[in-house]
């Protein structure tokens, strides 16, 4: 049998337990709680040149937060379950392979990974889900940039992402209730190629400063700030162009709930809870949700025609 989190949880006890997590990890960021400085130790330093290309007017989530209450299910199910079990990942050595419909295919070591392009900085906001957002200073360079190398072929039309899939690892990944027997391992994400290769999406290797902690996708990951969180798939190890629209993980484990294309959307509801506001870590007060996350302007053109709530 597989199960689902409302199988194992009510769906009130959930909700109220999220906004209790988020409440607390606002509590610990305003008060400078210690515990959570503790949890996560600076990591080495990553140079980047900041981008105000793509810089938001808001204030950034403090590091203690965007480190210690965050999704990453391979580690577990709780907010802080990656931040407490994150020392099982080793980041070195580290190759992603990348593969499928083009004309090039190559295995990139993630020290080619880092001097393919140059760094640079962008502060985007980041929005789960769940209704919980952060603004983040990551540090990367465009996908494309990793793309072109590979030269896609004329019937590429999306870009699969693959995570690590090492039990020993992601303890998340282990059989049983807490290991998430609903996703099918390892966990599967994709964009078209066009999403893939537009220059908002980013191949991030680090944040505030440094290389990319165990907790938030160490060594490297994919940011695409226009959608929810957990498109932007995390320690990437396979990356496939292929003609065929990808079976993602969650939307083959609860299909009415996550969507292949899962644009930010205030207007589109999850099936458990409204999607119209947000509330960033570190705030009490709600927020306006922004259509396409408020990167409207750079990305609508994509979807031109195509009915965003048909196609959520």
């Amino acid at each position: 049998m597989r199960l689902r989190y409302s199988d194992v949880t009510p769906e009130r006890l959930y909700l109220s337990r999220r906004e209790l997590m988020a409440g607390a990890a606002a509590l610990a960021v305003v008060g400078g709680g210690g515990d959570a400085t503790a949890a996560t130790p600076a990591g080495a330093p990553l140079k980047a040149t900041p981008n105000p290309a793509y810089k938001v007017a808001d204030t950034p989530t403090k590091f203690e937060a965007a480190t210690t209450y965050n999704n990453f299910y391979e580690f577990g199910t709780d907010k802080d379950d990656p931040s407490r079990l994150a020392g099982t990942l080793k980041p070195r050595p580290w190759r992603v392979q990348v593969e499928g419909l083009c004309a090039k295919p190559r295995t990139f070591d993630i020290e080619e990974i880092l001097k393919l392009a140059p760094l640079e900085e962008r502060i985007y906001s980041l929005r789960c889900v769940e209704a919980w957002s952060m603004v983040i200073p990551w540090i990367g360079y465009p996908l494309s940039a990793l793309l072109k190398q590979v030269e896609p072929r004329p019937g590429a039309k999306y870009v699969e992402f693959a995570t690590l899939k090492d039990p020993e690892q992601f303890p998340g990944q282990k059989p049983g209730l807490f290991g998430l027997g609903s996703l099918d391992w390892p966990y599967i994400e994709g964009l078209r190629l066009d999403e893939a290769m537009h220059p908002l999406t980013l191949l991030t290797l680090g944040m505030y400063g440094q290389v990319l902690p165990n907790q938030n996708g160490a060594p490297v990951r994919v940011v695409i700030p226009w959608k929810y969180g957990f498109k932007s798939a995390k320690s990437i190890v396979r990356i496939r162009l292929t003609d065929a629209e990808p079976k993602t993980a969650w939307n083959k484990a609860a299909p009415q709930e996550y969507g292949f294309y899962s644009n930010v959307n205030p207007t589109v509801d999850h099936p458990r809870w409204s999607q119209a506001t947000e509330r960033r870590i570190g705030e009490f007060r709600r927020r306006q949700t922004l259509m396409f996350n408020g990167y409207g302007d750079q990305v609508a053109s994509l979807y031109t025609g195509l009915d965003l709530k048909k196609n959520y």
